[in-house]
């Protein structure tokens, strides 16, 4: 059975917030999401790995905000009235994720949750802990949290190694540029 956490008490729901990111529907689990904000301006990290876009002032902290498009391999999210930053938090650590649009709230029973298809699971695909099959759209792939941060350290590492292999420029390449 997929891991997500259900919601207190026993009615066996789990609570799942929807985004729309390029044309697919995602969905991560309540507990995680603090808020959703509207788009705001993000100010850039010189240097910082691929995955982070930079930082936002949230109320007085600063948060750094994540791609969720490009997490997913998808299209950069741009600066559209309907974009959002979601606010989430795992084990401590709170970052924003840009998204395409905020949906809805969906509360669904646990036993609707089915894992991912196994050919996808065996292939290493594991963005995604759970599906959502609804009648009347089409499936909602419910993320897991730990996959993005896997995949925003993994960036940072790639980019880190990146920047150590470049060969830093010669005293006599300096001379000739003046």
């Amino acid at each position: 059975m997929a891991d997500v956490t259900a919601a207190a008490g026993t009615d066996n729901r789990v609570t799942l917030a929807a985004f729309r990111v390029g044309s697919g529907v995602y969905a991560l689990d309540v507990v995680h999401v603090r808020e959703v904000v509207r788009w705001q301006s993000v100010t850039p990290l010189p240097k910082a790995p691929r995955l982070i876009d930079g930082v936002i002032d949230l109320r007085g902290a600063v948060v750094p905000v994540v791609d969720l498009g490009r997490v997913l391999g998808g299209a950069a999210v741009v600066a559209a009235p309907t974009a959002r930053i979601a606010i989430v938090e795992e084990n401590g650590l709170v970052l924003g994720l840009a998204v395409d649009a905020a949906l809805e709230v969906i509360s669904v029973d646990v036993t609707a949750l089915e894992d991912p298809p196994a050919l996808a699971t065996q292939a290493g695909y594991d963005a995604a802990r759970a599906v959502v099959r609804r009648p009347d759209s089409g499936p909602v792939l419910v993320l897991s949290l730990e996959y993005i941060l896997e995949s925003v350290y993994r960036s940072a590492l790639t980019h880190q190694q990146v920047a150590h292999s470049e060969p830093p420029a010669s005293e006599g390449q300096q001379g000739d540029a003046a």
